[in-house]
């Protein structure tokens, strides 16, 4: 499915906690001609919890008020629409993504947290059921490293090739593609493969630099060590796993434990790839 020619970048706001999403998701917005859109959930039950109803309304308030003047602050130029929902957070991100470019989200502190992550978490249950690419942002920036991109071989990963290529040039930034195989397959046939498909969607983007990389080892393991230096990683939602649910093995432990903000492509259509092959495309650095 392609976003409409005006769909907006998302953001979901909670609390201010989330505010670490509004900069990055600007940036996001800016990069790729979009709009930012700011939606905050108002609980009517903490609501009248409280001791007026008016107080939790002008936080709400308050809140996107802060977050649309942060976002200003990191692209001035950047239309910046708010809006205060009155259902649950979860169905209506969920409901909204259908027509977004990219939902952005903050990890609810998983990232580091050395605990178990319950299943309902907001970004995981948005990872697995969001019908665009999904942005989770961790509460410390990331360092000044690659776009990382996991690539397994399946179209849906060669769809999140697609969108990292996209990403590495409006950073002006180098792409780092990286396939982690078994220790019966043949890196050299793997790597070749990668720097084709590659060269497919650099085509139109050749003076991105990237990098191919093959290294054997375990797929969810690897690309978490490797986001450790990368300033965001993206992944496929499920990849090449038919058995599993709607959010893959890998998808899911790079969701957790990536200490970088992590990008889960879900909701493109799964094409085949197009268009000629870049001659240029073999390990390229700055």
């Amino acid at each position: 499915m392609a976003a409409p020619a005006d769909a907006a970048v998302l953001v979901g706001l909670g609390s201010v906690l989330d505010l670490p999403v509004v900069e990055q998701a600007a940036q996001e917005a800016a990069g790729h001609g979009r709009p930012l859109h700011l939606l905050h959930m108002f609980d009517w039950q903490a609501a009248f919890a409280a001791d007026t109803v008016a107080a939790p309304r002008d936080r709400a308030e308050e809140l996107l008020t802060r977050a649309a003047q942060l976002a200003h602050q990191a692209e001035p130029e950047l239309t910046v629409g708010s809006e205060i929902v009155e259902s649950g957070m979860l169905a209506t991100l969920i409901r909204r993504s259908e027509t977004a470019f990219l939902l952005a989200v903050g990890d609810s502190g998983m990232a580091g947290s050395g605990q178990c992550v319950p299943a309902e978490t907001p970004a995981v249950q948005l990872a697995a059921r969001a019908g665009c690419p999904l942005l989770v942002v961790r509460r410390e920036p990331p360092p000044r490293g690659p776009v990382l991109v996991g690539v397994d071989g399946s179209p849906s990963s060669h769809l999140a090739l697609r969108w990292a290529v996209e990403c590495a040039a409006r950073r002006d930034t180098r792409l780092l593609a990286l396939r982690v195989v078994e220790q019966d397959e043949d890196t050299d046939a793997v790597a070749e493969q990668l720097v084709e498909a590659l060269a497919r969607h650099t085509s139109r983007n050749g003076s991105v630099p990237t990098e191919c990389r093959v290294v054997r080892g375990d797929p969810a393991q690897v690309l978490i060590d490797t986001s450790r230096t990368s300033q965001l990683a993206l992944v496929a939602a499920r990849g090449d796993e038919p058995g599993r649910a709607m959010l893959g093995a890998v998808a899911q432990s790079l969701l957790y434990h990536s200490p970088a903000p992590v990008v889960v492509v879900r909701g493109l259509a799964e094409a085949p790839l197009t268009g000629p092959a870049a001659p240029a495309a073999r390990d390229r650095r700055p």
